[in-house]
């Protein structure tokens, strides 16, 4: 309970000190002469009267939104019932620098704000103090530290200082801003100061130190205010790598110019194998020429070569520069070549490096691409593995087209590949003609392994299995039988060919097959089906026709009977692909 009762009296506290308090816009006006502005005073309640003083005018001024009596000076606000008092000044003076205070009346009582109103002046022009002393020629020596010193007086509010050396923010180690106060005829004023100061090196001669100043009162038609100061150092002729000089002519006067860089003018001397030859001298071919001077402490130094030899391109030139600071040597080669080689690609040798690239990149990218899918030259081509029973059918096919229905068989042993009967040779012997089944075979030692994708290790034996018994082709293939003894002769040759087959023409590879029991059985029906349905049905066969015999026990004559054969060709059995086994 005592905690809310604690809370209760700070809100009513923090309200009615928000009610007595007069806020002020702004709190500082910055301003310059001749400005215009407005500054205001605000009560949370009403007020009865608005009274304000500036400084520099003889009079208070009583203002209301109802009347104006004093020129420059109105009232600003919305209201005294609004609780506000303000003022707009026309044109601020120099004299109006200082404190603004407002009186405002309320319910018998006075409260005031305090607005401060600075009106700027501008300082005078900076001002650089060399801490460090010159020589008498106004010169610094390489190495000495140089100390400088920039003032800014007088001015209202302080002014900044920032150092720049041809322009440049100098970058140096400077001290920090001191503001020194002072009071002019009871006018308040303020002096900015700060130094500078490094060691001095020959890139420091001839550049232009810059003092600037910043202020309230600079505007873009009234720019900073600055001070400048030359710095000139001395130094020794100043080290530069080896030079070399391209371009000259063989057999005509050479002409080696080198610039080198000191303060005061150096001395000059050449010495070529052995020989010195001073400025404004002639030794021999060899003419050595007085420094002449470039600006910004610069030199070129020339050399002469009359009659200039291949053997001259090949030497070293030995310069030696001094003054009263020192002496620096160079080295100096010449050549007769156009231009120096280049020590770095030039534009269009980069392009094409690029392109090249990008080029090599490209192609990689597409080889990837093209192996990850399988296009293009990875594309895989179709290629049919041949097997026995496709062999087959085209030896038959090609058999039934030039043999007129003879027979053909394709056999695979472990010897090779067997063709039968695609064309016969007949020989010749004392007792007639003898056919023979002309014969392809394999060679031995050619692999198969890839035609019937499979190899010694595939051939796998276990106690449930069985190997595939041969099976003459014969049935398979559709042979018609024949009934003379010729026929049985060469079926039977075609047997002890054919003892390695199978029924669906399953090749038998150079080692041994090895299938399951059922597979076996069921192989071999379809064989048995295939070979019936190869065979025409054979329509009933008449009586061979027996030769006329003449005379016989009985005395009869027996009568020819005339009787036609029915030639059935041979259908192409259609044997299963090859089942991977």
């Amino acid at each position: 309970m005592s905690r809310i009762v604690f809370i209760c009296l700070a809100a009513i506290l923090t309200d009615a000190l928000t009610w007595a308090q007069v806020n002020v816009e702004p709190n500082t006006a910055l301003l310059n002469e001749g400005d215009r502005t407005e500054l205001l005073c605000r009560y949370g309640r009403s007020i009865n009267y608005c009274r304000i003083e500036i400084p520099g005018e003889q009079k208070v001024l009583n203002l209301s939104p109802e009347w104006s009596k004093t020129p420059g000076f109105t009232y600003f606000g919305a209201g005294l019932t609004a609780g506000q008092c303000g003022v707009s000044i026309e044109r601020v003076k120099a004299s109006n620098n200082g404190q603004v205070k407002c009186s405002l009346g309320v319910e018998g009582e006075e409260l005031s704000g305090i607005i401060d109103l600075v009106v700027a002046l501008r300082p005078q022009q900076p001002i650089i103090e060399l801490l460090s002393r010159p020589n008498r020629e106004g010169y610094f020596n390489e190495g000495t530290e140089f100390r400088a010193r920039c003032s800014v007086r007088d001015g209202r509010p302080p002014a900044n200082i920032s150092w720049y050396i041809d322009n440049m923010p100098a970058n140096k180690r400077t001290t920090l801003l001191n503001v020194i106060s002072s009071t002019t005829d009871n006018v308040e004023l303020s002096t900015s100061v700060q130094e500078i100061q490094w060691h001095l090196s020959p890139e420091d001669s001839n550049r232009k130190l810059v003092c600037r100043s910043h202020h309230q009162t600079d505007r873009e038609s009234v720019p900073p205010q600055e001070a400048a100061y030359i710095i000139n150092v001395r130094y020794a002729p100043v080290h530069q790598p080896d030079a070399a000089v391209y371009g000259l002519y063989l057999e005509h006067t050479a002409i080696v110019n080198i610039t080198i860089r000191a303060s005061p003018q150096p001395k000059i001397e050449w010495t070529i194998d052995g020989a010195i030859v001073g400025q404004g001298r002639t030794d021999g071919r060899y003419s050595a020429y007085e420094p002449q001077y470039l600006g910004n402490d610069e030199y070129n130094v020339t050399l002469a070569i009359a009659g200039l030899t291949l053997e001259d391109t090949t030497k070293i030139y030995n310069l030696r520069a001094s003054n009263e600071l020192g002496l620096t040597d160079y080295q100096v080669r010449i050549s007769s070549s156009s231009k120096p080689p280049s020590s770095s690609l030039d534009v269009a040798a980069i392009v094409g490096i690029v392109v090249a690239v990008a080029v090599l990149v490209l192609v990689v990218l597409l080889i990837v691409f093209a192996r990850a899918t399988g296009r293009w030259c990875f594309g895989g081509k179709s290629i049919k593995t041949p097997t026995n029973e496709t062999l087959i059918d085209k030896q038959l096919e090609l058999g039934t087209e030039q043999n007129h229905g003879q027979n053909v068989a394709l056999l695979e042993t472990p010897n090779g590949i067997t063709l039968l009967g695609a064309s016969k040779l007949r020989e010749v012997n004392g007792n007639g003609q003898q056919d023979r089944l002309s014969v392809e075979r394999r060679h031995h030692d050619e692999d198969d392994s890839f035609e019937y994708g499979t190899d010694r290790e595939s051939s796998v034996y276990n106690p449930t299995t069985r190997p595939l018994k041969s099976i003459l082709m014969s049935q398979a293939a559709g042979r018609n039988s024949r009934s003379s003894a010729s026929d049985k002769e060469e079926g039977n040759e075609n047997a002890d060919l054919l003892q390695k087959g199978n029924q669906l023409g399953i090749p038998e590879s150079r080692f041994s097959r090895w299938l399951p029991k059922d597979q076996r059985e069921l192989i071999e029906k379809q064989a048995m089906l295939l070979s019936g349905r190869g065979k025409s049905p054979a329509p009933a066969t008449p009586p061979k026709p027996q030769r006329p015999q003449v005379g016989g026990m009985n005395g009869t004559h027996t009568t020819n009977t005339n009787t036609t054969t029915t030639t059935t060709t041979p259908t192409t059995p259609k044997l299963p692909q090859e089942t991977e086994i």
